[in-house]
């Protein structure tokens, strides 16, 4: 099963009451938080992590941001190996608007903490192109 397809099946199964890597997925607890984290395959686990991360920067580091959804395979399928993700062509939303955003992310053996990240901040996506890359309103 392709990653974006398990993870999804997997938060929605496992994670949803913890909104899926949102970031108040965050705010609980770490122990409730790794609990159902652990409830995922690697890779999925990996990705949720990795998106969260990469949603908290962006919210950090960019005023007036405040994301709640990222795809990582909205225009490219990432490269996953042995704990880092490459996502080039992930999406992440803000205020109802989608963004381009790029980024590399290495979490340690249990997929729990991330050691590495990186990301670039891309342009608004028009909203033509949200339907052939699987984002949503």
């Amino acid at each position: 099963m392709p990653i974006r397809s398990r993870a999804a099946v997997l938060c929605l199964a496992v994670v949803a009451p913890l909104a899926c890597a949102s970031l108040p997925a965050l705010a609980k607890p770490d122990h409730v938080r790794d609990r159902a984290m652990l409830e995922l395959a690697p890779e999925a686990r990996l990705e949720q992590r990795c998106n969260a991360k990469a949603m908290g920067a962006v919210a950090r580091e960019h005023k007036g941001f405040h994301p709640d959804e990222l795809v990582a395979y909205a225009y490219g399928d990432p490269t996953v190996g042995d704990n880092e993700i490459d996502a080039p062509g992930a999406a992440v939303r803000s205020k109802g608007q989608w963004f381009h955003i790029a980024y590399h992310c290495r979490t340690t053996a249990d997929g729990l903490e991330v050691e590495a990240f990186r990301y670039t901040l891309g342009d608004v996506i028009p909203r033509a192109e949200w339907d052939a890359h699987a984002l949503v309103e």
